[in-house]
């Protein structure tokens, strides 16, 4: 017990859950409350879940990682370090485009807001890269067991972001102010982000040494080493032929060991089981997804408040998730990393039946606070165990690439099936059969709580051939 006291008492952990707000907070901007501004822009069930695919930008920022492990800001590098000069430069980017789209309406502007909302995207996916790497790289590698608190701390805070700013912004709405004024008030929590990321301590690594002997080992392969001399340049177009050589040689391994050596590194380490590992990660939460994509819609249309949405979905919810994530991070410790993710992948599946049974019995505030305390619980537990297993799965030179990696994967896997879920809802409300089992949300929270079952399968093959490594 004091040892898990310790643990959670160390100050970095506290740096964790505020950078953990700092990357729940967008998911705000362009979610929840988006969702329910666009609802009031009177826009379709279809159109508010296409909209969604803005998170399609979380699902591809891998592609620009590898620039966060080696370009320096000039200026804010030398002086904050690597992480914390990335985070200034993208928190006040964050700041900006909210204040923008305060300044738009999308009953009038759609196409700006939607400009700006991918903006937040970039930003935010972004700056996801470089919290995530930080998380694991502030840990000094002898303290790997500490992951699980990490994530779990990491959890709480991305909670508490999204559901106790969104409450704030779903009151200041129900309370009578407009969305624009919503979302012009609730930028001011992006600078208190950047308030934090002046207070970090920047992580000590090794990663520039491990990437110069990378650039140096690819520079070899494309000529060697004083490749000048080599060419023996006697006339002056010699000369001039034979530096840009050396700059093309220079440029292309500069290139290679920036952005594909990370990748090269993941896929030799894991080998053929990496493709079954990204697909596991795709799938996993995919169901889950699926629920949150809708939520809103649906307690809105069941009869419940933005009021009642805001006291259980987001105070009480994040609240039980903060707890939640510290229980979830214990049990994952003690059961290991693997059978963590197989318990809360089928409680997490088994936790959407409960709002196929609130879609059954309507706005029901008990059995409402009920799916809220299991779904809390559940989404805890499944993410606390989800984002330790691929921490664990990081190499510290390419942390940055190489969990942006798989988290983008599963980021792809969420977005590009949960973008068609209001049109399910839409498709089963059109079915005359439906309504022999409750209703088009009856049968639609019923049939997510299926789709984990092929990731818990390939859960299985992987534990085999990693035992070692995850148990």
């Amino acid at each position: 017990m004091n040892k898990l006291l310790d643990t959670y008492l160390d100050k970095r952990m506290l740096f964790i859950f505020l950078n953990g707000m700092a990357s729940g907070f967008p998911w705000v901007i362009i979610g929840s409350a988006m969702t329910l501004w666009l609802q009031d822009a009177g826009l379709t069930r279809t159109a508010i879940g296409f909209f969604g695919s803005v998170f399609a930008v979380y699902s591809v920022n891998w592609l620009w990682a590898p620039l966060l492990d080696r370009v320096k800001i000039p200026f804010l590098t030398e002086r904050f370090g690597q992480r914390r000069s990335w985070l200034l430069l993208l928190q006040s980017l964050l700041f900006l485009l909210i204040v923008a789209i305060s300044f738009t309406n999308p009953a009038n502007n759609l196409v700006w807001v939607s400009l700006l909302a991918i903006g937040v995207a970039v930003v935010s996916s972004t700056q996801d890269i470089v919290i995530d790497a930080y998380r694991i790289d502030v840990l000094d590698i002898e303290e790997k067991n500490k992951l699980p608190a990490t994530a779990a701390m990491a959890t709480s805070g991305w909670w508490v972001g999204y559901g106790f700013l969104g409450a704030i912004a779903l009151y200041l709405s129900d309370f009578g102010q407009d969305w624009s004024s919503v979302y012009l008030i609730i930028s001011v929590f992006a600078l208190g982000f950047i308030l934090n990321t002046l207070w970090l301590d920047e992580p000590e690594s090794q990663r520039e040494v491990v990437q110069g002997k990378a650039q140096k080992r690819y520079e070899d392969l494309l000529g060697g080493r004083n490749l000048f001399e080599k060419l023996k340049p006697v006339t002056l177009v010699d000369r001039i032929v034979a530096i840009q050589i050396v700059a093309w040689q220079k440029t292309s391994a500069w290139f290679l060991s920036t952005m594909v050596e990370p990748l090269k590194d993941f896929f030799v380490r894991f080998g053929k089981t990496a493709i079954v590992i990204l697909l596991f990660i795709m799938l996993f939460k995919v169901g889950e997804a699926f629920l949150g994509r809708m939520s809103l819609v649906f307690y809105k249309e069941i009869g419940f408040t933005t009021s009642e949405i805001a006291t259980y979905s987001k105070l009480v919810g994040s609240t039980l998730t903060v707890i939640f994530s510290i229980i979830a991070s214990m049990i994952t410790v003690h059961y290991g990393l693997v059978r963590g993710l197989m318990i809360s992948g089928v409680a997490m599946a088994s936790t959407n039946l409960i709002f196929s049974y609130l879609a059954f019995v309507g706005p029901d505030t008990t059995v409402f606070a009920i799916a809220i305390l299991l779904d809390n619980f559940t989404a805890a537990f499944s993410t606390v165990a989800f984002v330790a297993f691929i921490s664990h799965l990081t190499n510290r030179a390419y942390t940055a690439t190489q969990y942006a990696l798989m988290a983008s994967v599963g980021n792809f896997g969420r977005t590009l099936f949960a973008g068609g879920s209001g049109w399910m809802v839409d498709s089963l409300e059109a079915q005359k059969w439906v309504a022999s089992f409750g209703g088009e949300w009856t049968v639609f929270f019923a049939i997510t709580a299926l789709m984990v079952i092929p990731s818990l399968i390939m859960l299985v093959w992987i534990s085999k051939r990693f035992k070692e490594i995850f148990i």
